[in-house]
């Protein structure tokens, strides 16, 4: 039989020598690869100008400027209420009656206790001037040397106890007249008028019901409230590291959840200086109440609606800025080896960055100014956060610089 053919020899070596080309260019490229120096991609802006307005944002409930609670100040059954919950009255006008039965016989008891002493005063009187004369006959012998010492210093004693007597009565008289001003100061406080005009936002008894007076541990019955809604108010809670930029005169812009798209303008009357006091003592941020009176609120405006503000606490044109991501901080090596916090942006210098501290200035909703440390026109770091986290010095940057939107 005829042998196979077998492959030349040369055919299988030109096989072998380009595999061995291939490998070694597989290689090479691989160490190439490895060796090129590898950037980062981030997102870059333009310094720019821009008009930037600060605003502190907070919640409250609106409440009218003049409230007042009608509280008991003396015990007592509620016989008569005059008025009703949403009525308007005006200063003086009639709102309840309590029982005065024990306060009248009160009053009656300590002007029959005056007229007693009064009568007892004059008897006293009476006694008062017969002594004194008696005394004032025993001296003028005493003098002509008619009777003896012991008879005048009798004499003196008795007109010494007269006098006594005398001044002792008028003190109960002006005692039984304190007594009467208490009775009918109580009296008078059986009935209640209107101390402000304005509504009965709220009435929380009945007829028939008894007033309590509060005490230290336990408070008094509230009968009702009168709010003046002439002028309204938002009372809100600011966060201690924004109370500091807050002034009077600031403006605001509210938003009542009752009124949803509408905005009604006010300006801060008010601001705390003092943390609000809270029931439960966790560790947390202090919170400052900031008052916002409202300029032309809603006519059907009501107190305790929920409320949000808005209040600008700055606003500047033409200031450089830059979106507020692009800041960072970053660990500075000092001199002495310390390690030293500070804040600044990532430059954009020949595709790689730098970094370079700024003095920021009022912040806006996504900008904020730069006073120092940058010139319009440079290019910055803007994003990803990822990015900005790693970022440093001199490192190779693969970035499209973000083109401004009108």
């Amino acid at each position: 039989m005829k042998e196979k053919s077998r492959p030349p020899k040369k055919k299988k070596k030109t096989i072998i020598i380009v595999a061995v080309i291939c490998v070694i260019a597989i290689v090479v490229v691989f160490n190439l690869l490895a060796q090129r120096e590898k950037s980062i991609s981030v997102t870059v802006e333009k310094v720019n100008r821009d008009d930037l307005t600060s605003v502190i944002s907070a919640s409250g409930e609106v409440k009218p400027k003049k409230n007042v609670n009608i509280s008991a100040h003396i015990p007592g059954r509620i016989i008569k209420i005059g008025v009703e919950e949403g009525q308007r009255v005006n200063e003086g006008d009639f709102l309840l009656k309590l029982d005065s039965t024990q306060y009248e016989a009160n009053a009656n008891r300590d002007e029959a206790v005056i007229r007693t002493f009064k009568a007892e005063l004059i008897k006293a009187e009476a006694i008062l001037n017969r002594d004194k004369r008696f005394y004032e006959r025993q001296k003028n012998l005493f003098e002509e040397e008619l009777i003896s010492r012991e008879q005048l210093e009798s004499a003196q004693a008795q007109y010494d106890i007269s006098i006594a007597q005398n001044d002792a009565i008028m003190f109960q008289i002006k005692q039984a007249e304190a007594s009467l001003q208490s009775s009918m100061d109580n009296l008078e406080k059986t009935v209640y008028n209107a101390p402000i005009e304005g509504i009965i936002t709220s009435l929380r008894v009945e007829e028939g019901e008894i007033a309590l007076v509060g005490t230290m541990n336990n408070p008094g019955t509230v009968l009702m409230t009168i709010a003046d809604l002439s002028v309204m108010e938002v009372e809100v809670e600011v966060d201690e590291t924004d109370v500091v930029s807050v002034e009077l005169g600031h403006p605001a812009e509210v938003r009542v959840d009752a009124f949803p798209g509408r905005s009604i303008s006010g300006k801060v009357t008010e601001v705390g200086s003092s943390a609000l006091q809270r029931i439960t003592a966790a560790e947390e941020s202090k919170d400052f109440k900031v008052v916002i009176t409202l300029i032309d609120p809603p006519e059907n405006l009501k107190p305790g609606l929920s409320a949000s503000a808005d209040i600008i606490t700055a606003e500047k044109e033409g200031v450089l800025a830059i979106p507020i991501s692009a800041l960072v901080l970053k660990d500075i090596e000092e001199e002495d080896k310390t390690s030293n916090e500070q804040e600044g942006v990532f430059l954009v210098k020949e595709e790689r960055a730098l970094f370079v501290t700024v003095e920021k200035g009022i912040m806006g909703e996504l900008m904020i100014e730069i006073i120092s440390g940058l010139e319009e026109g440079q290019e910055v770091v803007v994003g990803p956060y990822n990015a900005l986290r790693v970022l440093k010095d001199d490192t190779l940057l693969k970035y499209e610089v973000k083109e401004e939107t009108d």
